[in-house]
C-alpha cells in the first residue's frame, strides 16, 4: 500500500513479532499492491505476540478496490494492511507518542515502504490521530478478535480461486473427498482495481476465527496458499 501524501520515514525500533511455530516452512502470498509476493511462514499468531515500527496510513485510490483477502477495501472501517500477520488476525495499535489506541483486523498486504510494519485504513488512523501527519511510532499487539465482530458470523477458509468453473468444480469434488463441508462461490468482476471474475473454493463453515484456523491449519500443508475469511465476504 501506498500513503496519500508524501512523509519522511521515522528511525524504525522494529522487535519483530514472536510468530507462534505452528507449521513448517513458508508460503507466497499476493499482496494488492502492485502484485507484490509476501513470504509468509506462520497461518496463525501468537496471541500477544508484539511489534514496534512506523505505522502509516492508506485511503484513495485503493478504496473500493478488493484487499488481499479478496474484500472490498473499505477505509471507513477498521483494518489494516501488514507484510505477513495471517488475515483475520487482530492487533491493537497504540501510538507510542500520543499514547492512543485502537483495534484493527489484517486484510491486506503492506505497506511496501521500507522501514514501515503497517497500513491502517483511515478510520483507524483517525483514532490514534495519524492521519495529519501520515506516520507514527506505533506499538501492535496480536489480541483476540472483539466478541461483537464474532456475534452471528461465519468464518471459513478459502483455498484458493479459480478463473472458470469448471476448474472450481473439479477441484470441489477432489476436497470432498477428506472435508466435510466445501463450497464453491461465484466472484463477480470489479472494475476498480481491474479484478476479474472468480470461483472461490472454500472449506469450513463455523462460527469462530479460531475453529475456521484449525481448519486451515489441516489444510495448509496441500494447499500453502489457504487462508481463513469472514463467509460474508463476496
Amino acid at each position: 500500500m501506498r500513503m496519500t501524501r508524501s512523509m519522511s520515514i521515522w528511525t524504525n525500533k522494529h522487535r519483530g513479532f514472536a510468530y507462534a511455530v505452528l507449521l513448517a516452512g513458508s508460503v507466497m502470498a499476493a499482496g494488492c499492491g502492485g502484485g507484490r509476493q509476501i513470504k509468509i511462514s506462520n497461518p496463525v499468531a501468537r496471541l500477544g505476540a508484539s511489534e514496534e515500527g512506523i505505522a502509516s496510513w492508506y485511503g484513495e485510490p485503493y478504496h473500493g478496490r478488493r484487499a488481499a483477502n479478496g474484500e472490498v477495501y473499505n477505509m471507513h472501517a477498521m483494518t489494516a494492511a501488514h507484510p505477513s500477520l495471517p488475515f483475520e488476525t487482530w492487533v491493537s495499535v497504540r501510538n507510542l507518542v500520543n499514547r492512543k489506541s485502537t483495534a484493527v483486523r489484517i486484510t491486506d498486504r503492506g505497506p511496501f515502504v521500507k522501514g514501515r510494519i503497517v497500513d491502517l485504513s483511515r478510520a483507524a488512523a483517525e483514532e490514534i490521530d495519524l492521519v495529519r501527519l501520515g506516520v507514527a511510532q506505533v506499538k501492535l499487539t496480536v489480541v483476540e478478535p472483539p466478541r461483537s465482530y464474532e456475534r452471528g458470523r461465519r468464518f471459513t477458509v478459502q483455498v484458493t480461486t479459480a478463473r472458470n468453473q469448471k476448474n472450481a468444480e473439479f477441484l470441489e469434488r477432489k476436497l470432498k473427498g477428506k472435508y466435510k463441508d466445501v463450497f464453491v462461490r461465484y466472484r463477480p468482476a470489479l472494475a476498480k482495481g481491474n479484478t476479474p471474475e472468480s470461483w472461490r473454493i472454500l472449506v469450513g463453515k463455523v462460527d469462530s476465527v479460531k475453529e475456521a484456523q484449525k481448519t486451515l491449519l489441516s489444510v495448509r500443508p496441500e494447499y500453502p496458499n489457504s487462508f481463513v475469511v469472514g463467509w460474508d465476504v463476496e
